[in-house]
């Protein structure tokens, strides 16, 4: 079951007796376990149907002997095991899960990684309960992830304030959230629309230097531009790691050789060919192709896995960042 799906369901208090959250994303396993936890049972009686357990400091037998119980005055009791993949002999939770309760609601965070599908638990839990899988979201998604997120929460945000915040904070899914709070917080009232200009004044980020203006111009080839943003990012080493912005154009022109196979080269076709959630951002790949020919554009995919390595010291040993990241510049613009 997705995220959504889940969510729905214990808002519609459609409950599983067991539900297994797992994977390298902790961000969606906590979403939905602070879920359960306010939704499944009433102030008032939590203090006896409610428990919270670690994994490191209960077993399998204890957790058992718990689930096998009755709620007390309340329809279900809720039962929370934090940090499972610290849990010795988890696999032998299979034995409850082949019965369990319809009173009791198991949930189990098995945070980063994935619990072992072949065991004979994960079968039972497919048979009786919910597995959730929660995956990283790839960085190349996160500027529709953010987009998504800003409108659930009543807001909106452009493509390029999006671009700049993923840009900035990476797919780190609990530092967006924690910073998009303090920037909400910060949102004038009345103020429904989040700009670059906010982004720069709460955040930090420069709303005329930073990765997204950098592969605009790149794309462009506006060489004075490029030069602009490469001489900023070098006074400000901090705020713009050259692995970053590596990481931005190894993106765009890995996409980019795509796009001169595709049969239909507008906007339209080149954002479903990439599976963009708009035409509007593929406007930047558009004026690529027409920029940058196909063996160009595999020389720069080339020169970028090359000064990667020169970044992280290999065949380099005095060169800065700074240095390096503008001569490759030049060599993609020329």
């Amino acid at each position: 079951m997705t995220f959504e799906q889940i969510k729905a369901d214990i808002l519609a208090r459609r409950f599983k007796p067991v539900y297994l959250l797992m994977g390298e994303e902790s961000y969606y396993i906590d979403e939905l376990t602070n879920l359960f936890v306010e939704k499944v049972l009433p102030e008032e009686e939590r203090d006896f149907n409610q428990t919270i357990l670690y994994g490191r400091e209960t077993d399998v037998r204890n957790l058992i002997t718990l689930a096998r119980g009755f709620p007390m005055m309340s329809e279900y009791q809720l039962i929370v095991v934090k940090e499972a993949q610290d849990m010795s002999k988890l696999d032998e939770l299979s034995v409850y899960v082949q019965n369990p309760l319809a009173s009791t609601i198991l949930v189990i965070n098995y945070k980063n990684g994935l619990f072992d599908k072949r065991k004979k638990l994960t079968a039972e839990i497919n048979k009786h309960g919910v597995i959730f899988e929660s995956n990283k979201v790839p960085e190349y998604k996160m500027p529709a992830f953010i987009s998504s997120y800003i409108q659930s929460k009543g807001l909106t945000i452009d493509g390029k304030s999006a671009q700049m915040l993923a840009d900035y904070l990476g797919n780190d899914l609990k530092k967006f959230t924690n910073e998009i709070e303090k920037l909400l917080i910060a949102l004038p009232p009345n103020n429904k629309q989040i700009t670059a200009d906010i982004i720069e004044l709460n955040i930090g980020i420069s709303k005329d230097f930073n990765n997204f203006e950098l592969l605009k111009a790149v794309v462009e080839k506006n060489i004075v531009k490029v030069n602009q943003i490469a001489d900023y990012f070098e006074k400000n080493p901090k705020n713009n790691p050259m692995i970053l912005t590596l990481t931005v154009l190894f993106n765009f022109f890995s996409n980019l050789m795509i796009c001169y196979w595709a049969k239909d080269k507008s906007e339209q076709g080149l954002a479903a060919e990439l599976g963009l959630r708009s035409s509007y951002q593929a406007k930047d790949y558009v004026q690529a192709v027409r920029n940058y020919n196909a063996f160009k554009c595999m020389e720069v995919i080339s020169l970028l896995r090359a000064y990667d390595a020169k970044g992280k010291g290999i065949g380099n040993i005095s060169t800065p960042d700074g240095e390096l990241l503008k001569e490759l510049l030049y060599k993609i613009t020329h």
